[in-house]
């Protein structure tokens, strides 16, 4: 029995509004969009309206995805639905994501909680799956609010993410890239990092206090809290061991890789992961000016413009990194066809 799972197809969803740098200087005039635009690597993030949910992006990245490739969505058996800022607590936000792209009851259909890396730990549930036979063709769907969740006084926060939703098939049978070995990594310890204390179980209903932090951003237990300098070191000294675990797991050295596809954090994220990497700039993609870091959809977003810009050739190995909340990082290798 053939264990191999390829990426068959991507496509994307962006919200309508855009929160473009101009806007963020007259909110915040005390920085400029040449600052902005320095640190981040960010023009433009797109934001989901007042009543727009994850749920409602991921049917609309599913629909363009059917069209854009041509997919016949009777050939889906099972749905893995990505994301932080689901719907509800229950039901499982994919469930609904089903029913409203009037895919078949028959389908396997769950919500998986993380960031950052979700996209790579989605490729390994999908890969997982074919290789057990218990799918074929599975609809492995990324989407987040996370503006949602930020305060609106919150710039750093403000500056940086985005809303989006990404859809890709995943099949067993064809697809521009078979997905090879992963390598995965988990540290609990960094929780309180990058976090949205209030709304779960754990402090459900309670209150919180606004505070103000040393550069004037805004935020209560209710919204995102990131601490950006132990996010940074966290990546630095995490994302190199992975990129050279990545590549031990599927027995190939960097001079192997023809492209480098990582979590599209930000701008001053992904130099410094450059340099200390020693990954050449040529083999280092980014995309991330007209969409901002939209968490576990930074990665597909990114291939779906790498091909599009024929940066993905016949024969060619691209490594993909995600890292982030939790902390959680995954990576693996994709081989084109």
């Amino acid at each position: 029995m053939s264990t191999k799972a390829y990426i068959s197809a991507i496509s994307y969803y962006l919200p309508k509004y855009v929160l473009s740098n101009q806007v963020i200087e007259k909110d915040f005039p005390e920085w400029s969009i040449d600052k902005i635009s320095e640190k981040t690597g960010i023009s433009n993030r797109y934001i989901s309206s007042k009543n727009e949910t994850s749920g409602d992006m991921a049917v609309e990245a599913a629909n363009i995805l059917f069209k854009e490739h041509d997919i016949d969505k009777s050939c889906i058996d099972y749905v893995i639905l990505c994301t932080q800022s689901p719907d509800y607590f229950l039901p499982t936000t994919a469930c609904i994501v089903q029913d409203k792209l009037g895919l078949s009851t028959n389908v396997g259909a769950f919500d998986m909680n993380l960031g950052c890396s979700g996209y790579v730990y989605g490729l390994g549930l999908a890969k997982g799956l074919i290789a057990s036979n218990q799918a074929k063709n599975i609809l492995l769907i990324t989407s987040e609010t996370y503006s949602k969740f930020i305060h609106p006084k919150d710039k750093s926060n403000k500056t940086i993410f985005g809303d989006a939703a990404a859809a890709s098939l995943i099949s067993s049978e064809s697809g521009f890239a078979e997905i090879l070995d992963f390598e995965y990594g988990t540290d609990g310890k960094g929780s309180e990092n990058l976090i949205v204390k209030n709304g779960g179980m754990k402090n459900f209903n309670k209150q919180s206090k606004e505070t103000v932090d040393e550069y004037d951003n805004y935020h209560s237990d209710n919204n995102l809290y990131m601490n950006g300098t132990e996010i940074f070191l966290f990546t630095l000294a995490a994302v190199p061991k992975l990129i050279k675990n990545t590549l031990e797991k599927n027995h190939l050295e960097k001079e192997q890789i023809d492209l480098f596809v990582l979590h599209q954090a930000n701008k001053f994220m992904l130099d410094n992961l450059k340099k200390k990497a020693k990954i050449e700039d040529e083999k280092f993609y980014i995309h991330i000016e007209n969409c901002g870091n939209t968490v576990s959809s930074t990665i597909p977003i990114a291939l779906y413009h790498a091909q599009k810009e024929n940066r993905l050739q016949s024969e060619n190995n691209v490594l993909l990194a995600g890292f982030g909340v939790g902390y959680s990082w995954g990576g693996t290798i994709l081989k084109i066809k």
